[in-house]
């Protein structure tokens, strides 16, 4: 093989065939670098491949945050004389998200430029960069630093009650759902729960 080689680079087609070397060894090294680099980007914690970037905010799944809400108003509503047992459900048009702390950095150039009739002309060039600010959590993931969190829009309610058969406990129902959402009166609906 290595004779091969060397009579490959002998005669006249000796500067083509080390043309043809250096270009394939060039591919090489940049299909490698590729893939190398591939890998490390890849490499995120369960935290971030979750978060969807939206420009300024990030999406983030809050389903727990909206269990915890109908869990307290299933709790507060079964207190109200006559309910009885109660389900929530309520449904949202857009999930929490929260606004990332950025590191900014912008640089503004200027150039005067003169011509040969005495006009001038001003350029101005502005770069800028923006990155989110991630910090360090003992386990050794990254979470970003969060400027504030926006929750999620309630957009309806339905709730099964036991005593929801009487107007006076559905009232009841939809004026503690009103006062603790902000929902309209057309946007909560309540049933009788089956026995």
């Amino acid at each position: 093989m290595n004779e091969k080689l060397k009579n490959m680079f002998k005669g006249k087609k000796k500067t083509e065939n080390l043309v043809c070397l250096i270009i394939i060894l060039i591919i090489t090294v940049v299909a490698i670098n590729y893939i190398l680099s591939g890998d490390k980007n890849k490499k995120t914690t369960n935290k971030e491949e979750k978060n969807i970037k939206m420009g300024n905010a990030v999406q983030v799944s809050s389903s727990a945050n909206e269990d915890e809400l109908e869990q307290r108003l299933e709790n507060i509503l079964g207190k109200i004389s006559g309910v009885g047992k109660v389900k929530v459900m309520l449904t949202y048009s857009e999930s929490s998200t929260f606004r990332p702390v950025y590191n900014e950095d912008s640089k503004v150039s200027n150039t005067n430029e003169t011509d040969s009739n005495g006009g001038t002309r001003v350029t101005t060039e502005t770069d800028s960069q923006k990155e989110v600010i991630f910090k360090e959590n003992s386990d050794g993931t990254k979470e970003p630093v969060t400027q504030s969190i926006v929750s999620p829009k309630i957009e309806g309610a339905i709730v099964a009650a036991q005593g929801a058969d009487t107007s006076t406990v559905k009232a009841s129902i939809i004026q503690a759902i009103e006062a603790a959402t902000g929902l309209a009166t057309h946007k909560i609906q309540v049933f009788k729960m089956e026995d």
